[in-house]
């Protein structure tokens, strides 16, 4: 594995300097793999240029790649926090550590320690003779080329992480007895002693709020020719530190500039972290890779004739809408999807929302209200599960794709004294995660049976279910479609947007109750285009949807033969490898064999279903196919992964 340094320096102009223009201001160094450098780069940028006190005029970030065998691992110091109320009684408390330590002339030191003088780098002091050993005076000593051998990306930054690595780090540099540190940074006042003996001691005060003064000390105590050696060791160095907790327990005090404005969404920020939660948007690297993530099942986003159809649409329309679909954000591409979707779908109309997600937010509260029940399905997509909560119905969750329990339940409203029970039956067709398709018939039955509205989800099903595409109900060979039919046009018609058909009634009353399409600016006309010209060619060709059926049957063949057990009737094959950590991993490691695949983690799966999310595309070639399933087959392997996989129940 690759390692990079990382060194950012700040600084600000200044023309009464002697040598050169620039006072240093602040800096940070960061030691990481090559697939965290952008976002650590990003967090240490961020933290850069809002600083709470001297903002710089030149930022620098230097990127250094490194030798993984040069590095040192060592185990993060033991590490204790001593309460005090203010900086006299913190003082009192280095005094008392230095006197356990049998140092000399410690009143020297603390004077030294409390100076309102400022060091770039750290003092380096002989406790016997009480000289100053760096270099330069001014400079001073700069420990460098060390991190935890965890990856954290912090909002702010992290006094108590970064400087227990540091701190662990100069505990075992040669003649190194000790350290203390008062840190510059006017709104932290936690400082700390360290040493190989006590480990890390926090004091929470050693100075006041406000003062920007700051020392840090390294106690030296050896033969001076030895100098050179003991600052060739903390300046140069490699050291990765290992079992670096995230945040001391009183993790929410000090943090820079926040005055625990924030402290709250930094420590809920930091567990996500040291839980292996944290999600970042990933870059689609611009290389060639074979790709495994996409919901653009049907290729039609990369269609030739799509993309010119909607630069052709752009140049009559321009970009933008200029406003909702009610004031002047509805043109006639709007008018003919709308048409051509509830064709498609063998319904009465048809109403385009900006996304999947804010149609599920608008129909589901629009329809059901207090007082009303909703029935959903445990892994409905977490936009039906927001529209239930919005809508303030009762929500009512049965188990997966089990309509027995779900009939069980609507009978137990029914004994509860209700006549009868108002309100909705809701579900995905194909489940997001685990590509498995709703028993749509018996779905159907009861909900009809009980009066209920039913709603499906079909943002997985249409374009990929049914001879034509259609979804669900050709799938199973059925006329009758959902009450309140909800779709995508971002994943198989390979554009943006969302859509719900229906009857007349329904989409006029949508229309005129669905806040998140009344209250948002329409689609773009050069979206809405794409949409249009991608249905028109599933339409006019379902042999599309034929290919990528005929796909999903040979990858999962070439699964089974190497000993993977998949299987799934949709475009979704999950691999289920439980830990968070092991999915990131495997996926770091396909994307480095050429392969770009999800890792889906908690929240999005239940805790200890980690998995690798593979979707299949009409437009793999079967040469693709089997090339990747044999390095997912070998990923697997390298990652402990035993070949007779779990799949979802």
């Amino acid at each position: 594995m690759n390692l990079y340094g990382l060194k950012l320096r700040c600084a600000q102009r200044d023309d009464s300097l002697e040598h050169g223009n620039e006072k240093h201001v602040a800096g940070a160094e960061r030691m990481v793999a090559e697939e965290n450098i952008l976002p650590v780069a990003q967090s240490l940028l961020h933290r850069a240029l809002h600083r709470s006190e001297e903002l710089p005029d030149l930022v620098s970030l230097k990127i250094e790649k490194l030798n993984r065998s040069d590095v040192l691992e060592l185990d993060a110091l033991s590490v204790r926090t001593i309460e005090v109320p203010d900086a006299d009684a913190g003082i009192c408390e280095v005094r008392k550590i230095l006197e356990a330590m049998s140092l000399p002339n410690i009143p020297g030191i603390l004077e030294l320690l409390q100076s309102k003088q400022n060091i770039r780098g750290a003092v380096l002091l002989n406790v016997d003779t009480f000289e100053r050993l760096e270099p330069n005076q001014q400079r001073g000593i700069r420990a460098t080329y060390m991190d935890a051998d965890t990856v954290y990306v912090d909002a702010v930054k992290n006094h108590f992480r970064e400087a227990l690595v540091l701190a662990t780090k100069t505990a075992s540099a040669p003649n190194i007895i000790g350290e203390i540190c008062i840190s510059d940074d006017p709104d932290y006042v936690t400082g700390y002693v360290a040493s190989k003996d006590i480990g890390y001691v926090r004091i929470t005060h050693l100075k006041k709020l406000g003062s920007p003064y700051g020392k840090r000390i390294f106690l030296y105590r050896g033969n001076v020719s030895e100098v050179a050696r003991c600052i060739a060791y903390l300046e140069n160095q490699k050291v990765l530190v290992k079992n670096v907790p995230h945040r001391a327990q009183n993790a929410s005090e000090g943090l820079p500039g926040l005055r625990h404005k924030f402290c709250e969404l930094a420590v809920q920020l930091d567990t996500i972290i040291a839980e292996q939660l944290y999600r970042e948007c990933k870059t689609v690297p611009s290389e060639n890779v074979l790709m495994f993530a996409s919901n653009n099942y049907l290729g039609l986003a990369n269609a030739p004739e799509v993309k010119a159809f909607a630069v052709e649409q752009l140049e009559r329309y321009g970009i933008g809408s200029g406003g909702s679909r009610l004031t002047c954000g509805t043109t006639g591409l709007h008018t003919l999807l709308e048409t051509r979707l509830a064709e498609f779908k063998q319904t009465e109309s048809a109403l385009v929302f900006n996304s999947g997600f804010s149609a599920n937010i608008g129909i589901i509260p629009a329809i059901c209200k207090a007082g009303d029940v909703i029935f959903s399905d445990e892994l409905n997509h977490a936009s039906l599960i927001d529209g239930c909560r919005l809508s303030k119905a009762e929500t009512v969750i049965y188990r997966h794709n089990d309509m027995d329990d779900l009939e069980s339940k609507i009978s137990s409203h029914l004994k509860v004294g209700r006549p009868g029970v108002s309100g909705m039956v809701v579900s995905d067709a194909v489940f997001s995660m685990d590509g498995d398709i709703l028993h749509y018939p018996r779905f159907m039955e009861i909900a009809d049976r009980y009066g209920l509205f039913s709603m499906l989800d079909e943002a997985h099903s249409t374009g990929v279910l049914g001879r034509n595409g259609t979804g669900i109900a050709e799938h199973f060979g059925m006329t009758r479609q959902p009450d309140i039919l909800m779709g995508s046009l971002s994943k198989a018609l390979g554009s943006e947007g969302g859509f719900v058909c229906g009857s007349e009634l329904l989409i006029s009353f949508l229309r005129n109750k669905a806040r998140s399409f009344i209250f948002s600016t329409s689609l773009s006309p050069v979206i809405i285009a794409a949409a249009l010209q991608s249905l028109e060619i599933l339409m006019q060709n379902p042999a599309r949807v034929q290919k990528l059926r005929d796909n999903v049957q040979y990858f999962c063949r070439n699964l089974h033969e190497q000993g993977i057990n998949v299987h799934t009737e949709s475009a979704i094959i999950p691999i289920i490898v439980g830990k968070e950590e092991i999915a990131m991993q495997l996926a770091e490691r396909l994307l480095n064999e050429g392969i770009f695949a999800s890792a889906i983690r908690y929240p999005t799966v239940k805790r200890g279903e980690a998995r690798l999310r593979l979707t299949i595309m009409a437009t793999h070639s079967q040469a693709e196919l089997l090339w990747a399933a044999e390095r997912i087959v070998k990923a697997l392997g390298q990652c402990g992964i035993c070949r007779s996989m779990p799949m979802p129940n």
